[in-house]
């Protein structure tokens, strides 16, 4: 082998890929591995809702534990339809829901550019004290938001779902603010140059950028007010105004419970936002990931 170098040199590297190569897949399969038990574990809550909502109520507190029905009674989604105005309630959470991401992206980006890219005295401060307002438990503010919409006469309308969301969240700012950041300022600079306003030069150029940020954030919004129970609980008081969320307690009654219904309007629920964000999660991680990047 020593009148072989360059053999021995190649034999060598070619012994020291393959190990690499076989600790990579190890490295990689043990990854999926964990990812998949990961996956098993989260979508198991998931799977026990949509086979309980095709069971019979025998086999729903069957003891020992039946898993999978012998026969699926799919009646439970049709009574379950019936039952309650499902489709009216459907149409009034879309309604809150998109209004709310409406006013959200209409709020949050003008505020977060302005903490982002005009500079202005007391900037950061004011964007602390922002920041600070998430700490707050939403219970301290339930009672004096109740007050000040009972005198503004909105109570049993939408309008305490939807109006908050026009001066903008904490949270969707600092997003924002934090992708704005990212943008190079030389753009708005040669703008400036051009003679654009500040304003031109956030709807037309700084907006079209944040695509992912925007989207990202506007699917947050649509998820917290699709799912939101509280705030509709606590203001909507006419029955038919009421939202899915809210809806589902005619289900629970006084003395008995309709386990096959309330499982079965569960799933219809849920499946929209499983499916949208299935169809969107590219976008959706893209957009997490640039907000945080700075």
């Amino acid at each position: 082998m020593a009148d072989h170098p360059i053999a021995l040199d190649t034999y060598t590297r070619n012994t020291f890929k393959k190990r690499r190569t076989g600790k990579s897949i190890a490295i990689s399969l043990s990854k999926h591995f964990i990812l998949c038990i990961a996956g098993v574990f989260f979508l198991g809550p998931f799977a026990y809702l949509l086979l309980t909502s095709v069971k019979s109520i025998d086999e729903i507190f069957a003891v020992p534990f039946v898993w999978w029905p012998k026969r699926f009674y799919w009646e439970n989604y049709s009574n379950a339809v019936q039952a309650i105005p499902f489709f009216r309630y459907t149409l009034n959470t879309l309604f809150v829901s998109l209004l709310s991401v409406l006013g959200e992206l209409i709020a949050a980006p003008l505020t977060a550019y302005g903490l982002a890219r005009i500079p202005f005295k007391g900037r950061n401060v004011l964007f602390m004290i922002m920041m600070g307002t998430i700490m707050l438990p939403a219970q301290s503010t339930m009672v004096p938001l109740y007050v000040l919409f009972n005198k503004l006469d909105m109570v049993n309308s939408y309008w305490p779902l939807i109006l908050p969301a026009y001066f903008g969240a904490a949270y969707y700012i600092f997003l924002l603010r934090q992708f704005f950041m990212g943008i190079p300022q030389e753009i708005s600079e040669s703008a400036k140059i051009d003679g654009a306003s500040e304003f031109r030069i956030y709807a037309q150029m700084i907006l079209p950028l944040s695509f992912p940020a925007l989207f990202t954030v506007g699917l947050l919004v649509f998820l917290n007010s699709w799912k939101d129970y509280q705030m509709p609980l606590i203001y909507l008081n006419d029955p038919i105004k009421w939202t899915l969320s809210v809806g589902l307690k005619a289900f629970i009654g006084e003395y008995n419970i309709e386990w096959g219904m309330l499982m079965a309007a569960a799933a219809l629920f849920a499946i929209p936002i499983i499916i949208l964000y299935f169809f969107v999660q590219k976008v959706f991680i893209q957009g997490i990931t640039m907000t945080g990047s700075k």
